[in-house]
């Protein structure tokens, strides 16, 4: 057995984590439609993983108008809520812990998802760069229109009613996406921010909205069961910032300021280098007193300095948990890994999601 920090326990607010992994969030496009409803499938996959400290499911839209991609599960409906309940029930039945993380995605979607085939919403009408996927296929991001600022307020009870909805369903706490230029992070980025009213211009217009959903939030569902993901440099969605030190150090002080349980960090570019922007990371640690969890290009060898150092709690790891649904036992083993198929991240069935072997069942193969 290997001895590391990752295997130690942590308490998160009410809940006690066997061990310092995250199963990061992780699109996976395997709801049924027309209802956007988590298919039976998902109730398997996230309870086979149900061994990492911490799950975060796959991205969850608050409303039709937060999606962004095909087959994307949704938390506004009965339907959804139900659908969900069966994978809490049996992630709490193989002994796991699991949050929904919640988004609207904002400008990076497509007129084939929106309601009525409308314009996606955003701070400003300013196009991404980009592309998603609808009707099986990857196509450019639709123009955008700005959203109202009496629309506003909808935004943010659509968030409240998703937290609701996911104490209904039966999940431990709720992560608000905030991250990867989706609705909440191009609001408080003056790349995709261009507003002259109170959601836009300064520092502190801009995180408002970050922030009021996130005071909404907790006011459902509270403190110590609410996380955020956020993600200060990265190019994701094309969205960024001039200056996102003073910015997120602002909003770090905010969500500090509800007590929010834990930030969930996303350093340098999603998915790429760690170092595409200079930051600041160990800022936000030491203005936020709760949990840090860390995210983005980590091998366990990184994970163990990082938690050595005092620099985070927790890691979130995302591509070894696809192909490795016993991914703490193999670390606890020292054992090899599964590699992961790509061609089989997003959409389809079985095959790339529930079928990866574990240690016991690859071994009495070979």
């Amino acid at each position: 057995m290997t001895m590391s920090k990752l295997l130690e326990p942590y308490k998160l607010g009410p809940l006690t984590l066997p061990n310092r992994l995250v199963m990061a969030p992780l699109t996976r496009n395997r709801a049924t439609p027309p209802g956007m409803v988590p298919s039976p499938l998902a109730a398997e996959y996230y309870g086979q993983r149900a061994s990492a400290g911490l799950l975060i499911t796959e991205a969850s839209q608050v409303s039709q108008q937060g999606q962004g991609y095909q087959d994307t599960p949704g938390i506004y409906s009965k339907e959804q809520v139900q659908g969900w309940r069966k994978v809490t029930e049996r992630v709490h039945a193989n002994g796991g812990r699991i949050f929904i993380q919640i988004w609207h995605v904002g400008r990076v979607s497509h007129t084939a998802l929106q309601p009525a085939g409308g314009k996606p919403v955003a701070p400003s009408a300013i196009r991404a760069k980009g592309k998603t996927f609808v009707n099986n296929q990857f196509t450019d991001i639709s123009e955008p229109r700005a959203l109202e600022l009496s629309e506003i307020p909808g935004i943010i009870d659509d968030f409240r009613r998703g937290a609701t909805n996911a104490l209904a369903a039966g999940f431990d706490g709720v992560e608000i996406h905030g991250a990867n230029g989706y609705l909440l992070d191009q609001f408080a980025k003056d790349g995709a921010n261009k507003r002259i009213d109170a959601y836009g211009g300064s520092i502190e217009n801009r995180a408002k909205l970050m922030l009021e959903v996130s005071k909404a939030v907790v006011a459902e569902v509270g403190p110590e069961r609410t996380g955020i993901r956020i993600s200060p440099v990265t190019p994701a969605n094309d969205v960024s910032d001039s200056n996102p030190q003073p910015l997120f150090d602002h909003i770090v002080d905010g969500l500090e300021a509800l007590k929010l349980t834990y930030i969930h960090v996303i350093e340098g570019a999603t998915g790429g280098p760690r170092d595409i922007a200079p930051f600041d990371y160990g800022s936000l640690r030491k203005r936020f007193k709760r949990a840090y969890i860390a995210n983005n290009g980590y091998d366990f060898a990184l994970a163990e300095k990082m938690l050595a150092d005092n620099a985070v709690d927790l890691v979130a790891f995302g591509k070894p948990f696809i192909s490795n649904p016993d991914l703490v036992e193999r670390l606890k083993r020292g054992a090899k890994l599964n590699e992961w198929d790509k061609a089989t991240f997003y959409g389809g069935g079985a095959k790339g999601y529930t079928d990866y072997p574990a240690l016991e069942a690859k071994q009495a193969a070979e």
